[in-house]
């Protein structure tokens, strides 16, 4: 069975693990109704549709 010869130090185990910290971006897709970009599985904060059928009212601004 391998044995370490020697302790690995701080600053090499460091090194090893400095890319898990690192967040991903978020996926977008684009919503099939109006084409907005919008994260996948939650209403389109553009046209509020989400499945084919409408679950956000989104409505424009009155002056």
């Amino acid at each position: 069975m391998a044995v370490p010869k020697r302790k690995q130090s701080h600053a090499r185990k460091s090194k090893r693990r400095s890319s898990v910290w690192k967040l991903r971006l978020p996926k977008l897709v684009a919503c099939p109704n109006c084409g907005e970009y919008h994260m996948p599985h939650r209403a389109c904060p553009a046209c509020g549709q989400y499945d084919g059928r409408v679950v956000l009212a989104v409505g424009e601004e009155e002056k």
